[in-house]
């Protein structure tokens, strides 16, 4: 499912509900009314202002069209002043037939003066995240308290000040992902937080209204084997999830390494990640393994394309799980 694709499927949700605002708006009219009559009175004179006043303006002199405005707004206030008389007097709340909408500001619209309520920005933001995979409950920031602050030799800076410098690059890289193309490429040893940082970013991107694709690398290229030679009787896999890594704002692929290494999977990975470059889509990569170990496994141009166009942060220290669970 593309972008244009998402926002029609939410504009048919908004169809619906106001759909089921007008019902309810008639259930209420038909409760009042009977309760009501003079409401019925009123709510017909001013339609039928509306309508007079559109066709009086037609044609009429610039002095003709000012009195008579006037004329229609001093009117409609007293009607409308009336009408929240009769409601209080009765029992009803003064907005008795505006509480159909879920969504008050926008009354279901999704748009206010023709730019996106935020009510449309959530539902944007919730299909997005269905569509992520990242992990359900990812905390809101790094959890760097569990980073050794000792510097063990050959570093000359403790994990501490490492993941400090590496946070300072994943923060930039959220607050300026509208304005500076760029892809980063984490590597280290298993345990040291690539993964959660990989989802605390992903999460961080979806929140300021992005597609993102979080995948393993192992499932990535899984699905692509299983289209192209139709394994397990797969036929539920969508084009859009096939072309989502290329067009997703932001792909996440995580333990790259673990999957099959195959001809179509280093196909598919060149293909994506040159296409992604070509269409300056931003790219996170995390692997468990050293530059060495990567270009014994991947193409020169693979390798060339990561290289130079990824910075690459290197993760080292204690297992940040193990050291939390020996806290705890």
């Amino acid at each position: 499912m593309n972008k244009r694709e998402i926002f029609d499927s939410i504009q048919k949700e908004y169809e619906q509900l106001q759909l089921v605002a007008k019902e309810k708006l008639e259930r209420k009219k038909i409760f009042c009314y009977e309760k009501c009559p003079r409401i019925k009175e009123i709510d017909e004179q001013l339609q039928n202002t509306a309508i007079k006043i559109s066709k009086t303006l037609i044609g009429a002199n610039k002095e003709n069209k000012q009195n008579y405005v006037n004329y229609i707004k001093k009117l409609t206030q007293d009607l409308t002043k009336e009408k929240d008389y009769i409601l209080s007097k009765n029992g009803f709340n003064k907005d008795f037939f505006e509480n159909i909408y879920i969504c008050k500001k926008c009354k279901d619209t999704g748009y206010i003066d023709k730019k996106r309520c935020d009510c449309f920005k959530q539902k944007l933001i919730e299909k997005y995240y269905k569509m992520s995979n990242i992990m359900p409950k990812t905390p809101e920031k790094f959890p760097i308290e569990n980073c050794s602050k000792e510097v063990t030799p050959p570093n000359t800076i403790s994990p501490y000040q490492n993941m400090q410098h590496i946070l300072k690059v994943s923060t930039d890289f959220v607050e300026n992902f509208d304005k500076k193309f760029q892809n980063l490429l984490f590597y280290g040893d298993v345990g040291l937080g690539k993964t959660l940082l990989c989802n605390i970013i992903a999460k961080d991107i979806l929140n300021k209204g992005h597609t993102v694709l979080y995948s393993s690398a192992f499932s990535l290229f899984e699905m692509f084997e299983k289209s192209k030679f139709k394994k397990d009787n797969i036929d539920n896999i969508d084009d859009y999830m096939l072309e989502f890594p290329k067009t997703a704002d932001l792909l996440v692929i995580d333990d790259l390494g673990t999957e099959f290494i195959t001809t179509l999977s280093t196909s598919e990975l060149f293909d994506i990640i040159n296409s992604r470059l070509l269409n300056k889509k931003h790219t996170i990569i995390s692997t468990n393994l050293s530059s060495n170990s990567l270009s014994e496994i991947y193409s020169s141009r693979i390798i060339s394309r990561i290289y130079g166009s990824y910075e690459v942060l290197r993760f080292f220290g204690e297992d940040v799980r193990l050291k939390k669970r020996d806290i705890d």
